[in-house]
């Protein structure tokens, strides 16, 4: 994948994430009684994280090369 392409998922993943972050953060605060989809919504958020950490390694120059 190139460079830029994966700046490109990057940034789209983040946006995802914190997009993630605001709704969870909402139903919390209003007490919204769906604790599943809450649970449901903070395991796509890891999700999303553990890709971007992945995705930001790969930016990473290899040293051995």
């Amino acid at each position: 994948m190139e460079q830029s392409e994966v700046v490109r998922w990057l940034n789209e993943l983040r946006t995802e994430h914190r997009d993630l972050d605001e709704v969870i953060k909402h139903l919390v605060k209003t007490g919204h009684g769906d604790h599943m989809r809450v649970q449901r919504l903070k395991k796509r958020k890891l999700k999303l994280k553990d890709a971007i950490a992945k995705l930001e390694s790969e930016l990473i120059p290899d040293l051995n090369a």
